[in-house]
């Protein structure tokens, strides 16, 4: 039988039964068409999910009879803050959803000084909660119970003194020409790592030197240069193997 999980900004656990609110209720009714009795499981990124049953529909709303509470947890033992400089359209999209699914803890979206994207003050609000929108959609597809908070767009000095003043005890920046590889910087596990993949136009040599004394190692992903798109993607997937997730 299948068993579509939803994230609810709910606490759970209080009562039985709940209606699940409009959108949640839409996806299950409207989108997957599923019927009373169908097996669902809840969680709200806070830790662990529930088991839970479709009851019925109640004017637009789903009400659901809560189970069994599980505490599983399905984390990469490495935490990663991504610095992403932002993509056109849906790439960047795509960067959040395949990043979520691939353990990272947070993703801080930059403005830099290649960037092709620039966004009108009014529409930097909107665009943080579709990017939201996108992560919790990919914790309900892979999984995990706790959703990568996505932050607001920054300038990447600001994120670049954050990162210095933080406790990543690896901090890589990717640069197609570097001396260096991932997998040789990163060969000894660490306890936590932040990321800085640049935009479409790379990083300025200002923006890699102003990085460089904020801690971050240059490295490269292989002999070929990767899409903004793809160096995140792969970025992560060599840290989590070298970390042991992707073997668990």
């Amino acid at each position: 039988m299948r068993n579509t999980r939803i994230h609810v900004a709910l606490e759970l656990g209080s009562e039985p039964e709940l209606l699940l609110p409009r959108a949640a209720s839409a996806h299950l009714l409207r989108v997957l068409r599923l019927r009373p009795g169908a097996a669902l499981t809840l969680f709200n990124g806070r830790g662990g999910e529930y088991a839970a049953e479709l009851l019925a529909a109640e004017k637009g709303q789903a009400r659901v009879r809560l189970g069994e509470f599980s505490s599983v947890e399905r984390e990469s033992p490495l935490p990663v803050l991504l610095l992403q400089g932002i993509a056109r359209g849906e790439r960047m999209d795509l960067i959040v959803q395949k990043a979520t699914e691939l353990g990272v803890s947070a993703i801080v979206p930059l403005s830099c000084e290649f960037s092709m994207v620039r966004l009108a003050a009014h529409a930097l609000a909107r665009r943080r909660e579709r990017w939201q929108a996108v992560a919790i959609g990919a914790c309900e597809q892979c999984g995990r119970n706790r959703a990568p908070v996505v932050h607001d767009i920054v300038e990447l000095d600001a994120a670049c003194a954050s990162a210095a003043a933080g406790e990543a005890s690896l901090r890589l920046m990717l640069v197609p020409e570097a001396s260096d590889s991932l997998s040789a910087l990163a060969r000894v596990a660490p306890r936590h790592a932040t990321l800085l993949v640049g935009p479409e136009g790379g990083l300025s040599g200002r923006e890699q030197l102003l990085a460089q004394r904020a801690g971050f190692r240059a490295c490269r992903l292989g002999p070929r240069t990767l899409r903004t798109e793809t160096a995140p993607i792969a970025a992560l997937a060599a840290l989590q193997a070298l970390a042991g997730d992707l073997a668990s």
